[in-house]
């Protein structure tokens, strides 16, 4: 019952709108065969260009009246508009005005004006109502078109003050019915000059399909890149994207339809295509942005000359150590018992007992230093090992997470982190590993030279 009503209301609203735009055209009908016997009757008008001039007559008053209704009307009506909104809770329609939906709308006044009432008042020169109707439905399209424009930028600015848009952008999908917007708005046009109903047209696509392919490619292959990055969730404005291949690293601020705008940290702005995004690799930091922390992961090269075992001198000294004293008492007590139940005497332990190092014991306190560190996420992966020796040196590496994920401190305390490290690790007996220099070769030639 429901439905039938609705369809009676559908019926009935396009009936009314047909008598109206009917009784219009039978008013300009009737003012123009008023006006034709009028002038015939004016004797300074000969009558081989009466028909004509009353023609030319009607068509000045029906630009006249369209441009009054375009340069009084229409702002009267843009600023009652403004009124109303100011007047509103909401904040939708302050997006729509700013964006210009109100403005083209208003746009449409006059030209629908001309186009119901063009044909009715020009009827007697059927050549020049055509060509004033087609110049106003070419005016309408147009109209039309930008009026599609903004209303889909007003939404998507919207939608972007929402949570959701931080997760599946649309931008891509925006500017692709942009792009079916302007084609349909170019076939109405190329319709309206031929003449032809558009379906024709839409008939004829077909032929131009392999054109069109190769026109639109990268339109065609970012708009499924697009679609891919969007369901998949692999990109999303406000992003961290690092792709060394195109020079892109810092924040996503926009994904069009064939290209990623990426505001690099030095502040400069790199555009990648939406294909590359698919075919080649990338990363992406949001899995660190929304972690609880950032991962450190750097290695201390020790010089393996100046790694030894620890002798009781040494051992002492490391004791008074705040950060590892449990470490020292628990393995001198465990080395000990070790050995005692080996019967190993301490001449013995030298080479056949255990003792204790001292890279192990720096890599203990490195352990420890950083088990105590206020900024270092002590519920994430915390290790530092050994890695294999290299011409470089043996490998002490560092693996942990700052608890802070902004930039500049995360620098700041990896940075402190290491500071401190290279400037103990003396402390332990242990020499950092540096290729030989200028300086280094000079040293040893006057030393050569003095022997």
């Amino acid at each position: 019952m429901a439905d039938t009503v609705q369809t009676n209301g559908l019926a009935t609203a396009v009936e009314t709108s047909e008598e109206a735009a009917s009784a219009v055209n039978d008013g300009a009908l009737s003012l123009a065969e008023r006006l034709i016997p009028w002038v015939e009757n004016q004797a300074w008008v000969p009558e081989q260009v009466s028909v004509p001039f009353a023609m030319g007559i009607l068509l000045l008053g029906l630009g006249v009246f369209a441009f009054l209704l375009y340069a009084v009307v229409r702002p009267l009506l843009l600023r009652w508009v403004k009124v109303v909104i100011k007047r509103t809770s909401f904040t939708w329609d302050n997006e729509l005005f700013g964006h210009g939906v109100f403005r083209w709308a208003t746009h449409l006044v006059p030209a629908l004006m001309i186009y119901m009432v063009g044909p009715g008042l020009l009827a007697d020169a059927p050549g020049l109502a055509k060509l004033v109707t087609a110049i106003a439905g070419l005016y309408l399209v147009l109209v039309g078109f930008f009026l599609v424009d903004s209303g889909l930028n007003a939404g998507h600015a919207l939608y972007r003050r929402t949570e959701a848009s931080q997760r599946i952008p649309v931008g891509t999908f925006i500017q692709v019915i942009k792009l079916l917007a302007a084609l349909v708005a170019l076939i109405i046009v190329i319709a309206i000059l031929a003449g032809k109903s558009p379906l024709v047209l839409l008939g004829g696509l077909g032929v131009f399909a392999s054109v069109l392919m190769l026109v639109f490619k990268d339109v065609i292959l970012g708009f499924v890149a697009g679609i891919q990055l969007a369901s998949n969730r692999m990109l999303a404005p406000g992003d961290w994207l690092s792709m060394p291949s195109h020079g892109a690293d810092g924040d996503v601020e926009e994904i069009g339809l064939t290209t990623v705008k990426v505001r690099n940290f030095d502040k400069t702005i790199t555009t990648v295509p939406s294909y590359a995004l698919i075919t080649q690799s990338f990363k992406n930091w949001r899995g660190m942005s929304e972690s609880d922390g950032r991962r450190i992961k750097r290695s201390l090269l020790i010089d393996v000359n100046t790694i030894k075992l620890c002798d009781e001198a040494m051992v002492e000294r490391f004791q008074e150590i705040e950060h590892i004293q449990p470490y020292i008492e628990g393995k001198r007590e465990e080395v000990r018992a070790w050995n005692e139940e080996r019967g190993l005497s301490e001449e013995g332990c030298r080479v056949n007992g255990r003792r204790l190092t001292n890279v192990g014991t720096f890599r203990a306190y490195i352990l420890a230093y950083l088990r105590q560190h206020p900024d270092i996420n002590q519920e994430m992966t915390l290790l530092v090992r050994q890695l294999e020796p290299t011409p470089e040196g043996l490998a002490l590496q560092i693996y942990c997470f700052s608890a802070n994920k902004a930039w500049a401190d995360y620098e700041g305390i990896q940075s402190d982190i290491f500071d401190h490290l290279l400037a103990v690790a003396p402390e332990f007996d242990l020499g950092i590993y540096q290729h030989p220099s200028g300086a280094d070769v000079r040293d040893t030639t006057y030393v050569i030279r003095d022997a």
